[in-house]
């Protein structure tokens, strides 16, 4: 009887106490919109969700590291799922520039008939947000230069690229969150203030979950999991990265360029 390749998953209680997290953090954050004074409810919410997502993954890493469940078989199951994903995050920011086109092509007499909304002063395109493109471009052009050097075997080569890519990534949320501190409008500065805060907010969200991702993925350099024909984790980093690329420039040319 041969041994059939697919991993069977032990019994977890990871989504479990993601599912309450989850639950906590939705409850948290209604609450504290309604002035219901039970912030600590989210920010339990928000515990319990880091620890699970370190936990889960932590076994995960075992799983695929130590134990080798992850046969190709798996691997492949793994892909599709990770395509499925960077598909569903495509559909959620289509979302955003839905809003933004309908306020911004047709504009109501509420906003003054026009785009930006009478009153609105918006940034300018060729000041940080062609600085922080130049840098997110710049960070998708060294995450690729790793991948390479990783199906090379040069670890070293690895190790410099995964370290220039996150240093980009963080100096990408430092620029963002300078140009929020210092916008002209706000977020509650009608649709645009909304639209703008929003889909951008969301987006430096990822790049800050994508920065994380690939940390985890130079720590486990650092210690060897990966090797040149076995590294479905790195790649499921540099898929999320150049989504994040491809997100930020359909933001730059229509919100901050075409939109100004």
């Amino acid at each position: 009887m041969t041994r059939q390749p697919f991993h069977l998953v032990e019994p977890s209680p990871w989504p479990l106490t993601a599912s309450a997290g989850a639950l906590a953090l939705t409850m948290g954050i209604t609450s504290w919109f309604h002035n219901m004074g039970t912030e600590c409810r989210m920010f339990v919410g928000v515990f319990m969700i880091i620890i699970s997502m370190f936990l889960w993954w932590r076994d995960v890493i075992r799983e695929s590291t130590y134990a080798g469940h992850h046969t190709s078989y798996v691997v492949k199951g793994l892909r599709i799922g990770m395509i499925l994903f960077i598909t569903s995050e495509i559909c959620f920011f289509f979302g955003f520039f839905w809003a933004f086109f309908h306020s911004s092509l047709s504009p109501t007499v509420e906003v003054g008939c026009t785009w930006p909304p009478i009153g609105i002063k918006p940034l300018n395109p060729f000041s940080v947000p062609l600085l922080n493109t130049i840098v997110l471009l710049s960070s998708g052009v060294t995450v690729t230069w790793a991948h390479h050097a990783l199906k090379a075997a040069n670890r070293n080569e690895v190790i410099y690229a995964l370290m220039m890519t996150v240093m980009l990534g963080l100096y990408f949320t430092f620029l963002q969150a300078n140009e929020y501190f210092w916008a002209p409008f706000t977020l509650a500065d009608g649709i645009y203030g909304s639209t703008f805060f929003v889909s951008t907010g969301f987006h430096g969200a990822h790049v800050i979950i994508g920065s994380l991702f690939l940390m985890v993925c130079l720590y486990r350099v650092y210690k060897w999991h990966f090797s040149s024909d076995h590294h479905f984790g790195f790649e499921a980093a540099a898929w999320y990265w150049h989504f994040v690329d491809v997100v930020w420039i359909c933001l730059y040319l229509c919100i901050y360029w075409w939109g100004s």
